[in-house]
């Protein structure tokens, strides 16, 4: 768990110490145009208006976003909507002992409610309002501690933030729009179930900026560069539906309001884990991608998220990544002896058996998967996993079709 505020901290130092980039606050984006070459971005700052000129745009401007507003794109509804008041404590040592150790879902109609356990002291109520109930009332300080009453009281802790959202579940039904693409909650907003709002964004940014890293490189050009730019709203539109839909679900277990079926909702949980309720991991609720910039040849690993295993390197027991950055990787099972002639520029072959991990992550993944090889991209998706020695020349040599790359000797 974290707290945004010092992850934007780190955000802004990284961003400070790159020549490359310039951050301006205190400006607002009033107009956009663009061509086939380029988009313009008119900036206004204390009523000083300019024209910033990119090849490409990318519009992470909020929920309400003025960009998507301007390019006419709806928002598609996934139907919910509900009002919920969420309530930031830094909580003492004495309101931290009468609280849970763990997170907790309380599924009671009379008030569906969540606490979810902050780093250090801090803790956070997510509260559902009934009916009539008007969200600027129970902000205030006063109504607020009435609702966190039951676990804690003024003198157990200091009120940080509280706000009332209404929750909502909607995804842009275009992600791009010649040069511009929607990114974060301009192109997807989602109930907090699950906590996969801030998740959702960072996917985005995980997908499309290698793509487009690639495109502005040179890397990939003309067909298979559209191609490739227009695969990032493919497979994180589908994908944000989906998961959205499973948030649903959990939405509906969560917040049911009547007493009758809420019971008959707890004894077929209950009978379902034979009376003995079992944690499930949150990732795997998540869905895989199930289109897009993926392997024509089916495989169950195709389109998942592959593992971030520990090496046993020269230096030390370090991750996959710091070891071989996270560009495209061919990773070989520690059952294969040898390299793989095939390969394309930039893709890394990784054969375990010559820099063998430490806990058997990528050996339970190829199991389970019933694969020798993946090739990952480098959001860390896999592309496609072969099934056998055999198979592993011809997925990289998909793969650099699909890309419109030479082949070449694997680096």
């Amino acid at each position: 768990m974290f707290t945004q505020p010092p992850v934007e901290r780190a955000l802004r130092d990284r961003v400070a110490q790159m020549p490359n980039v310039t951050v301006e606050l205190g400006v607002e984006m009033t107009s956009l145009t663009q061509d086939d070459a380029q988009v313009t971005l008119t900036i206004e700052r204390d009523g000083a208006a300019r024209k910033v000129h990119a090849k490409y745009a990318i519009a992470c401007d909020g929920g309400a976003s003025p960009v998507r507003t301007q390019l006419d794109i709806p928002l598609d509804d996934l139907d919910f909507d509900e009002p919920w008041l969420v309530v930031d404590v830094l909580v003492n040592e004495r309101g931290m002992a009468k609280l849970p150790k763990v997170s907790v879902q309380y599924c009671e109609p009379q008030r569906p409610c969540t606490l979810v356990l902050g780093p250090k002291n801090h803790r956070r109520w997510e509260i559902s309002l009934m009916p009539g109930e008007d969200p600027k009332a129970v902000e205030t300080d006063e109504e607020t501690w009435k609702l966190l009453s039951r676990w804690i009281g003024p003198e157990d802790g200091e009120l940080w933030r509280q706000a009332s959202y209404r929750f909502h579940a909607l995804v842009a039904s275009e992600w791009r729009k010649g040069r511009v693409f929607l990114a974060g909650d301009a192109a997807h907003m989602q109930p907090p179930f699950l906590g996969q709002g801030m998740c959702q964004g960072v996917r985005d940014a995980a997908n499309l900026t290698w793509k487009l890293a690639a495109v502005l490189a040179g890397d990939v050009q003309g067909a298979a560069g559209e191609a490739l730019l227009d695969s990032y709203g493919h497979e994180r539109k589908a994908h944000v539906r989906e998961l959205t839909s499973r948030i649903k679900g959990v939405g509906a277990v969560i917040c049911e309001r009547d007493v009758a079926t809420a019971r008959a909702r707890d004894a077929r949980l209950l009978d379902d884990c034979g009376g003995v309720v079992k944690d499930t991991p949150r990732q795997d609720i998540l869905p895989r991608l199930e289109e897009g910039l993926l392997s024509a040849t089916a495989s169950t690993g195709r389109g998942t998220l592959f593992p971030q295993p520990w090496l046993r390197t020269a230096q030390g027991v370090r991750r996959m990544d710091s070891v071989f950055g996270n560009g495209w990787r061919l990773v070989l099972s520690a059952a294969i002896g040898h390299d793989i002639e095939a390969g394309f520029a930039g893709l890394q072959t990784i054969p375990l058996a010559a820099t063998p991990e430490t806990e058997g992550v990528v050996a339970d993944w190829m199991q389970r998967h019933g694969g020798v090889a993946a090739l990952v991209r480098p959001d860390n998706y896999v592309y496609g996993a072969a099934q056998g020695i055999e198979g592993i020349g011809a997925l990289v040599e998909e793969a650099a079709a699909v890309l419109g790359l030479s082949l070449a000797c694997a680096a």
